[in-house]
């Protein structure tokens, strides 16, 4: 059974096409990867997926609810796309506790879980702004497990890690992807892909062309 539908798909901004006529159905508790170049489109799809952007042509389907007409966004979603937005004074925990409040669906445990899970410690009194890269990646991680979503969206997600931060962040997707959860995945690493995905698609100038 399709989880997300998207058909005849496309988004122009500014008079350029971004997203050029996508038809992709994505089945429930897999993982999948997409591939391509800066600018070919991978973000912007992730975009559209989150409800981030509106279409010009086409519609997502997410669980049988159409985008921006019965729900605005994913009703359970886990996104890293692009720089997530912390708050520069505050701690990590400070910072999920915050995002938390936002559903209301998880307490301090659930959060100092994520946070060891992506190996930051909750009690670490710095600030986000005194975070290394990594450190932020990995946050940005924890913000999307947290809440144990039935979408994860990554973008990127080892990014600016290092050697053993990669092998974790694998290691995390894999747990939630036997957790149930359905997980895509953007990544200039091929081995993101190679390693993790059941099926990846490649993209160039806002089309997919094609899937393995």
């Amino acid at each position: 059974m399709s989880f997300i539908e998207i058909h005849n798909y496309s988004k122009t901004i500014r008079g350029q096409v971004v997203l050029n006529d996508i038809n992709i159905s994505l089945e429930k508790g897999k993982i999948y990867g997409f591939i391509g170049s800066n600018g070919s489109g991978k973000t912007m799809l992730f975009r559209a997926i989150c409800g981030l952007i509106k279409p010009s042509k086409g519609t997502i389907k997410i669980n049988n609810e159409t985008l921006h007409k019965d729900i605005s966004f994913p009703r359970d979603l886990g996104v890293i796309i692009e720089s997530p937005g912390f708050w520069d004074h505050l701690t990590g925990f400070e910072n999920l506790k915050l995002l938390s409040t936002i559903k209301g669906q998880i307490g301090d445990s659930e959060i100092k879980l994520s946070l060891e899970r992506v190996g930051l410690k909750n009690d670490d009194l710095r600030i986000f702004k005194k975070y290394s890269l990594g450190m932020k990646q990995r946050l940005a991680v924890a913000q999307a497990i947290m809440e144990s979503p039935n979408l994860l969206i990554l973008d990127e997600p080892t990014n600016a890690l290092d050697e053993d931060g990669i092998k974790l962040i694998r290691t995390i997707i894999l747990e939630e992807n036997k957790r149930g959860a359905t997980i895509l995945i953007a990544s200039h690493n091929k081995e993101d892909i190679d390693n993790l995905v059941e099926q990846s698609f490649k993209m160039k100038d806002g089309k997919l062309i094609s899937k393995d």
